[in-house]
C-alpha cells in the first residue's frame, strides 16, 4: 500500500493554516500552541523547532515527546471520516490534530478541547 502524500507535508506549511483559521474565529496563536502541545508533548520551542526545520507531519509526530494518553478521547468527524475508526496511526494522529484545531475555531471552552 502506498503512502498517503499527507504524510510528507511539511509541519511549517500546515501550522500557520491552523494558526490563520484560529484567529479568525477570536483565538489566538497561544491558544493553537497550548492544544498541540497538549497533544503531541512539545513545548513551544519545539514547536517552534519543528516550523523552522520544516519536518513533514511523520517526522513531526515520530519526534513528538509523549502523546497525550487522553487523546483517545478525541472524536468525531474530519473530512467525512470518524477519527476514531481510522486504522492508520499516523494518519489518526493527523486527524486527531485538525479535530483539535477546529473545536478551538469553534468557540468550544479550552478545558472541553483538551478533554480535562
Amino acid at each position: 500500500m502506498t503512502e498517503h502524500r499527507i504524510f510528507r507535508t511539511s509541519f511549517a506549511s500546515i501550522y500557520p493554516l491552523y494558526v490563520a483559521k484560529a484567529e479568525r474565529k477570536g483565538r489566538t496563536r497561544d491558544e493553537v500552541d497550548e492544544v498541540l502541545c497538549w497533544l503531541t508533548g512539545y513545548d513551544r520551542a519545539d514547536l517552534e523547532a519543528a516550523v523552522a526545520d520544516g519536518v513533514d507531519l511523520a517526522t513531526f509526530f515520530e519526534r513528538a515527546p509523549a502523546m497525550n494518553p487522553n487523546a483517545t478521547l478525541i472524536t468525531g468527524v474530519v473530512c467525512g471520516i470518524r477519527v476514531e475508526e481510522i486504522e492508520d496511526p499516523l494518519m489518526q494522529r493527523i486527524r486527531r490534530m485538525d479535530k483539535l484545531v477546529d473545536e478551538l475555531a469553534r468557540g468550544k471552552r479550552m478545558a472541553s478541547v483538551l478533554r480535562a
